[in-house]
């Protein structure tokens, strides 16, 4: 087994980007790297059977930059996970972590996501396994509940149950899950924010490193929940306004420089230039970076040129200059 070079990531997650279903793939995690050093970065949620019998490479290919990175898997099968789990270490992954708060009709079909929530000991089996097969730390994100199961009673019970099988990273969105009636879309925003219940959950638990997932609109407002949580992780705001991202390594940890749409700019280049000569089309890139001169003058321009020029053939770094020329 190949072990993390984060033999102890607990601080590390202090500040966390979301996985997020078609949003946070290699290049979106090469971008964030560019505004933040330290943030704790996730995969898009893979299925365990895809990791097993799909085109790996893909899959899990990724940079050194994007350290320290977890890898999201999804699935409900003790033995297939744990066999999952072993190749993303293998491939140097710093976490592994189960997803249990997808709402989608898809994914409770496949009998995973938010629908385990129900059944506390399927889920413990799954940790338990991907635990003794490897040596990095093993998560769980997951909600406050679904559908009538909610109490804070029933969420103790799957923390604690969950907690006995190894794991001691909890990612909580704090928001219930309705599965059915609801679209995941909805699910995002319908069922109200229930920060309390986080807050009292790590009281309950001080052991556990306890991270808030749901609703945080900036890096700045993450701060206010540290005083009662571990960390905070930021979802669709770190991705359609990223440049706030720039704030996280002073806000979180310390850091004396952060770093200017200039820097950030630069580093887009350079990754422009390394992605053409892979043959990668650059709208792989340019499609996560639309949102960067958010509230900016010359915003709408720059969306504007890279969203009509950027499936060009052969496009590379002259397009992201020409569209920068109209934020300056």
């Amino acid at each position: 087994m190949n072990r993390s070079a984060f033999e102890n990531p607990r601080g590390a997650r202090r500040f966390c980007i979301a996985p997020m279903m078609d949003w946070t793939d290699r290049w979106c995690r090469r971008f964030h790297r560019l505004l933040t050093r330290e943030a704790w970065l996730y995969t898009e949620m893979l299925h365990a059977n895809a990791i097993l019998h799909g085109d790996r490479r893909f899959l899990l290919g990724y940079d050194r930059q994007e350290h320290p990175v977890a890898v999201q898997l999804g699935g409900s099968d003790p033995k297939v996970l744990a066999e999952a789990a072993r190749i993303c270490v293998g491939f140097g992954y710093d976490e592994i972590n189960l997803n249990v708060g997808c709402p989608s009709e898809r994914v409770q079909s496949g009998a995973f996501g938010a629908c385990l929530m129900a059944t506390p000991d399927v889920v413990a089996e799954c940790v338990e396994a991907m635990a003794r097969a490897v040596a990095v730390p093993v998560t769980v994100k997951h909600r406050i509940g679904i559908d009538h199961q909610d109490s804070e009673a029933d969420l103790r019970a799957f923390v604690s149950r969950v907690m006995d099988a190894g794991c001691q990273t909890f990612i909580v969105h704090a928001r219930k899950a309705w599965l059915q009636g609801l679209s995941p879309a909805a699910n995002r925003e319908v069922p109200p924010l229930d920060y309390g219940r986080v807050h009292r959950l790590k009281q309950e638990f001080p052991g556990l490193e306890i991270i808030l997932n749901g609703g945080i609109e900036s890096p700045q407002e993450g701060l206010v929940h540290l005083e009662r949580v571990d960390g905070v992780m930021l979802g669709r705001a770190a991705y359609h306004r990223p440049f706030e991202l720039a704030e996280v390594d002073r806000l979180y940890y310390g850091a004396e420089r952060i770093p200017t749409r200039t820097d950030v700019l630069e580093g887009l280049l350079v990754l422009a230039e390394e992605m053409q000569s892979r043959g990668e089309p650059l709208v792989r890139l340019t499609r996560h970076i639309l949102g960067l001169f958010h509230g900016e003058p010359g915003a709408r321009r720059w969306r504007r040129v890279l969203t009509e020029h950027g499936r060009g053939e052969g496009s590379g770094p002259e397009l992201i200059e020409a569209a920068a020329r109209y934020c300056r």
